[in-house]
């Protein structure tokens, strides 16, 4: 007779792996008297030896009746795997290093700091579920960008999967990371560390972790049936598409069960199964940014949070639209009699008459549809997620102008000229909005008179200029932020390290545009480079002039409009069609 098998839970794969790598020593079995590190198996399964296999059924190992754990093979599969090794591969292969447990990724001071150790540091990714500030593929993939600044450095991939409790996760964290240093030196690095990360770590972490309007989205429409949710659903589609903003996948309840749930009843066994399909596939269109439009009854509780909690362990967001018509109004509008037939009792198990509904205590937006069109209804669900920030609250189109910011220090000498320039290049009808601000900014000071002569030479007006300070909503509100330096740049990421792909020194983003394919412009220029900008350079930045004599402001001013000239052409109205892109 066969051993029979069972699927342990990621939390429980992760202490697995450290079980039987000797990294819990001296820990060696689930279920130690005051131990985290415990295992849940079916009644059906306790009493006897079970082979514990990962999610693809490779076994793994087998857990013997007394708790024993006998290991069988190391998982195969996975990102990184080559970073998972044991604590004694680690100890013989780093002996002499630094250890430094991560579980997020390292700014530039931090990774300074630890190339002036002058010791071979190893990066200890604490991966295992619930540990890292980023998802464990990011996590690794951060820390490998950080070890390419340090000397002989290396990254070991450590599956410590936090247990609910803060005082325990951190003991036992203590216990794993000394197992694997050995004798070597610990370093804990500072919670509090709030520094800028490097560029390409920036953009990993931005990858990771994007902004609500990136961000992946279940949009999930509960209600029964006549309710309205598949009708508000598909509005709300059709305007989400029209905007082009966001990617849309509709998983409608008919649609899915036609296809996907093909052959299951109406039992309640089998609508918890379609509805788990339903999120399963939802989740994973998150998993990737796009956002899932789901319009199914979903009359229980119970398989709700199960949807919720496939799409958080995708990295996606979940919002709950709760279509709450009434009973009686659902029933008066059945057109295909499905509400009597249940009432005679011709279709078992019919939500609302013969099989309960659940209604949601947490759902996120609640609309009753009686006596309202349905634009009403799906404007109702478009403001709701705009004010969530899943998406803009504006459909950008040809019409819609592009916004830029520029920045400066202080918003009296750089900025301001770039703005006032550029407003004087562009001309009227560019599609093209401009202004200015400054990390440290005064508060409404004129033009400073570094430059005054180089504006001059263009007989560009600057009477009515008034500084200001660059603020997170003013980064919000822009399109494109080009910055002076990139110190300014810095700053600004600070405070807003989600709005990374929208940032540029203005000297980087005139590289990124002359390298980028001729074709693109406007939108389609930023949109691309976004995701592909040549790396920033101590070159690009734009020397700061204030109170350094004529020289410095004819130079600063030569150099700025080189750039400007080069941005102004490929963001301003293609003349061949009056569009943005």
């Amino acid at each position: 007779m066969s051993t029979p098998q069972h699927c342990p839970s990621p939390r429980e794969l992760a202490d697995l792996e450290l079980l039987t790598a000797g990294a819990l020593a001296p820990l060696t079995r689930f279920g130690e008297p005051g131990s985290p590190v415990t295992l849940d198996l079916p009644d059906a399964l306790a009493g006897g030896d079970v082979e514990l296999v990962d999610p693809e059924g490779l076994p793994l190992a087998v857990l013997h009746a007394d708790g024993r754990v006998e290991e069988l093979t190391r998982a195969q599969h996975g990102p990184f795997r080559r970073l998972h090794l044991t604590p004694a591969e680690v100890r013989e292969r780093y002996a002499g290093a630094t250890f430094v447990p991560v579980v997020d990724a390292l700014t530039e001071e931090e990774i300074d700091r630890l190339r002036d150790l002058g010791t071979p540091v190893v990066l200890l990714a604490l991966t295992g579920p619930g540990s890292p500030e980023l998802s464990a593929v990011a996590l690794l993939r951060a820390s490998l960008a950080a070890v390419a600044r340090l000397p002989g450095g290396a990254v070991v991939a450590v599956p410590l999967a936090s247990h609910g409790d803060a005082t325990v996760d951190h003991d036992l964290g203590l216990r794993v990371v000394s197992t694997y240093a050995g004798t070597d030196p610990v370093l804990a690095l500072d919670d509090a560390d709030d520094g800028s990360y490097p560029d390409d770590i920036a953009a990993i972490v931005d990858a990771d972790q994007p902004g609500p309007e990136r961000r992946g989205l279940v949009l999930f429409f509960t209600g029964l049936s006549g309710s309205g949710k598949s009708t508000v659903a598909q509005a709300v589609i059709d305007a989400l598409l029209e905007s082009g903003e966001r990617t849309v996948t509709s998983l409608d309840g008919d649609v899915v069960r036609r296809n996907l749930s093909a052959g299951l009843t109406f039992s309640r066994e089998d609508r918890e199964t379609n509805i788990r399909r339903i999120g399963w596939v939802a989740a994973e269109v998150s998993r990737h940014g796009g956002v899932a439009v789901c319009s199914p009854i979903a009359p229980f509780d119970a398989t709700r949070q199960d949807v919720r909690a496939m799409t958080a362990a995708a990295g996606g967001a979940f919002f709950l639209v709760h279509v709450a018509t009434p009973l009686e109004e659902c029933e008066r509008r059945d057109r295909k009699g499905l509400y009597a037939k249940a009432r005679r009792g011709e279709i078992p198990d019919f939500t609302g008459i013969s099989s309960p509904y659940e209604e949601p205590t947490d759902a996120d937006l609640r609309i009753d549809t009686t006596g309202r069109g349905i634009d009403d209804c799906r404007d109702e669900v478009l403001h709701a997620l705009a004010e969530r920030g899943h998406i803009s609250g504006r459909r950008p189109g040809n019409d819609e102008p592009i916004r830029v910011l520029f920045v400066c220090t202080a918003n009296i000498c750089r900025s301001p000229y770039l703005e006032l320039r550029a407003r004087q290049l562009l001309g009227p009808d560019s599609g093209v909005e401009v202004s200015s601000a400054g990390t440290h900014g005064f508060d409404a000071a004129p033009v400073s008179d570094t430059m005054e002569a180089e504006f001059a030479r263009f007989g560009t007006d600057t009477t009515s200029f008034r500084s200001r300070v660059a603020t997170g909503e003013l980064v919000d509100e822009a399109d494109l932020v080009l910055t002076a330096e990139a110190d300014h740049r810095t700053r600004l990421l600070e405070d807003r390290p989600a709005a990374f792909r929208k940032i540029f020194t203005l000297g980087q983003f005139a590289a990124s545009a002359k390298a980028a394919d001729p074709v693109l412009r406007g939108r389609d220029l930023i949109a691309a480079l976004a995701t592909r900008r040549v790396p920033a350079s101590p070159e690009h930045d734009i020397d700061d002039p204030y109170r350094r004599g004529p020289e410095e402001a004819r130079r600063a001013a030569s150099a700025m409009e080189s750039l400007l000239e080069v941005v102004v052409e490929r963001l301003r109205r293609d003349p061949a069609d009056g569009s943005t892109a």
